[in-house]
């Protein structure tokens, strides 16, 4: 169990690497649009057709689905599809139109401190005196390099929080049900079912045409995004298949690096005011990864993902 526990830490860090891209890309996807609701609709049906393609030609390399035992497994699947691949989506990017990157950056990051107090009770997750040194780090490190927080939160700001709540909400229920299914299953149909959702309010929302008059750099956009969306659900689901919960939230903390050097590197933002609390992530990264590699606590097993 402890090398699987090792293999889910790797397999967050890629998810970290991933998520800093995603970030950094999806405030240019979204302004190609105009908007928040079509564009998430959009990458998010990209992202489950990828999902379904890889698990129809990659059975073979581990990409395998397992048939859910029982209706509450069923329904759990459902439940995933709506508090996790719909409905924070639309609270995140409509969020995201109205408040400041900063406040939302951090807000968004704030979901390892709710599934930590989440997963020590519900989960029976271990939380350790290097967990909450290696959480307070990632957040004070996130804190100052969004330049501060205010407790003033507006309409952007609440959606957001909204949509992290339920995304932690989202990763323990998860977590439960990748004892009895493939991480394979959650994420597809995470995709699949949040995809229907999405595709359902754009229509009530007389917004179905703009899905089929999309012009060229809108369907470049989104094919990248969505790609890149793919490549986090799946990645993420697997690594939360062999760890923690608290863990493989912490370390998609990092992500915050990946996307700052980004900007620095096309945008031209200056990296020096920001290297102290960089260098506070990077800190809290490696107590957590260096606590979770030399763990040999057991975590509960899940199927193969």
């Amino acid at each position: 169990m402890t090398s699987n526990r090792r293999t889910g830490l790797l397999l967050a860090l890629s998810t970290a690497v991933i998520s800093g891209f995603a970030v950094f890309l999806n405030s240019y996807g979204v302004r190609a649009f105009g908007n928040a609701s079509v564009y998430t609709t959009a990458k998010n049906v990209v992202a489950a057709v990828v999902l379904l393609t890889v698990v129809g030609l990659g059975s073979r390399a581990g990409a395998r689905l397992t048939r859910p035992e029982g209706a509450r497994q069923w329904l759990t699947l459902g439940l995933i599809g709506v508090i996790g691949g719909s409905v924070p989506f639309l609270l995140f990017f409509e969020g995201l139109a109205r408040a400041s990157s900063g406040q939302s950056a951090f807000i968004h990051k704030t979901l390892v401190v709710w599934v930590a107090a989440l997963a020590v009770p519900l989960l029976g997750e271990r939380l350790s005196a290097a967990h909450v040194a290696a959480i307070v780090l990632l957040v004070v490190g996130q804190v100052g390099l969004v330049g501060g927080v205010t407790t003033a939160l507006g309409s952007g700001e609440l959606m957001i929080l909204g949509a992290t709540l339920m995304w932690a909400v989202e990763v323990v229920i998860a977590k439960r049900l990748l004892r009895g299914v493939s991480s394979w299953t959650v994420g597809v149909a995470r995709m699949s079912v949040g995809s229907v959702v999405l595709l359902a309010w754009a229509a009530l929302r007389g917004q179905a045409g703009a899905l089929v008059s999309m012009t060229g750099t809108q369907w470049a956009w989104v094919l990248l995004t969505g790609v890149i969306l793919a490549a986090y659900v799946g990645t993420w689901f697997s690594a939360l298949a062999r760890a923690q919960a608290v863990d493989v939230t912490a370390v998609l903390v990092l992500g915050a690096i990946v996307t700052a050097v980004l900007g620095a590197t096309v945008k031209g933002a200056a990296l020096g005011p920001q290297l102290g609390w960089l260098t506070l992530l990077v800190a809290g990264g490696a107590v957590l990864s260096w606590h979770v590699w030399r763990s040999r606590d057991l975590v509960t097993g899940a199927t193969s993902a």
